[in-house]
């Protein structure tokens, strides 16, 4: 956890800062926006700062309602995120182990001549690009690490000083990013559930809006994705790609397959889940583990990526990796039985 000089290095820029830039990471989840939207509430309506929160990308649909607040900016529109970043002294980023994960924004703010601050559960943080990193990777989320921040500022102290503006979506973000308690969770984790329920936070009616209201669009992708695009391997491997025909058959938005990649986990015999979705030129690479077979280093080694131990992404280019789309199935099984084989007896 942070140490006290930290915080007060935090706390000083937050009470010397006129204007603020939020940023995250591009492909928005839940997380970063939980995150996001809990720090600005707290810097609008607990320190009257002005701040903004600036999204790489749109939000997925389904987490429309974490925005239901202006002093919200999306790049999709570059005219007004890049005017509040030549305008801000502050940026945080949050999610995010690097400006790269800002994609079209990195130049902008990594030329700024503001201060900037990073909080994080990503390994490999950038610290050369940043004068204040909050780094943990023992935790389960970049939204428990901002809990456990805001608690130490003065004048804090208990979840029941925070509105739940605040509140709320930070349990969004953490509920999100440990598949609702399935993984990454910590004794921390439980606690800071405790104290936001005992706060106030509605956690049934945030369940219903995060788990409850999607299209059914989703199901029927789903249904295919499980019966048409599985493969298991011999090693313990369940990987699917979903190319831009399917995704076009079913009207697949943004965010619809979140949680796909864990569904293989639960068969036995499996270890390690691939999910693949096709992008323009490349293919985001999802990967998720059980105990022991470490996601993080085959993202690294074979998808241009990293993460956790259990919970890990990449990407897939083409034609730079693959000649194309077709031929990402059997670049997956390659590399996948050579990873599973070469992992010690003690790893697996």
């Amino acid at each position: 956890m942070p140490v006290c000089a930290d915080i007060e290095r935090l706390e000083s820029l937050f009470a010397a800062a006129e204007r603020v830039c939020i940023v995250v990471h591009t492909h928005p989840d839940g997380d970063a926006l939980g995150s996001g939207t809990a720090l600005l509430a707290y810097l609008r309506r607990c320190r009257g700062v002005e701040a903004r929160l600036l999204l790489p990308d749109p939000a997925p649909a389904f987490l429309d309602f974490l925005l239901d607040t202006d002093g919200i900016l999306t790049a999709t529109d570059p005219l007004p995120a890049l005017d509040w970043i030549s305008r801000s002294d502050l940026v945080v980023c949050l999610d995010m182990n690097s400006f790269s994960r800002a994609e079209g924004l990195e130049e902008p703010l990594r030329a700024g001549r503001f201060r900037k601050v990073l909080i994080d559960h990503h390994l490999h943080p950038d610290r050369e690009a940043f004068d204040l990193v909050f780094s943990e990777t023992e935790i389960s989320s970049a939204s428990e690490l901002l809990y456990w921040l805001l608690l130490a500022l003065p004048g804090v102290g208990r979840a029941d000083r925070l509105p739940l503006e605040v509140l709320t979506p930070l349990m969004a973000g953490m509920t999100t990013d440990t598949n609702n308690f399935a993984n990454s969770v910590y004794p921390s984790t439980l606690q800071m559930a405790s104290e936001l329920l005992a706060a106030g936070v509605d956690r049934d009616a945030l369940l219903d809006r995060l788990y409850h209201r999607y299209r059914a669009n989703r199901f029927f992708a789903m249904g295919a994705f499980l019966s048409e695009r599985l493969v298991i391997t011999p090693d313990g491997v369940a990987y699917a790609v979903l190319d831009r025909a399917f995704l076009q058959h079913f009207d697949v938005q943004d965010g619809e397959t979140e949680g796909f990649v864990n569904l293989p986990l639960g068969i036995g015999g499996v270890r390690l889940s691939l999910f693949l979705k096709e992008d323009e030129g490349y293919f985001r690479v999802s990967i998720r583990s059980k105990a022991g077979v470490p996601a993080n280093r085959l993202a690294a080694e074979a998808f241009h990526g990293g993460g956790h131990a259990c919970a890990a992404g990449g990407k897939l280019y083409f034609p730079q990796d693959i000649p194309g789309p077709d031929a990402a199935g059997k670049y997956i099984a390659t590399v996948t039985a050579r990873f599973m084989r070469n992992q010690a007896p003690s790893e697996i």
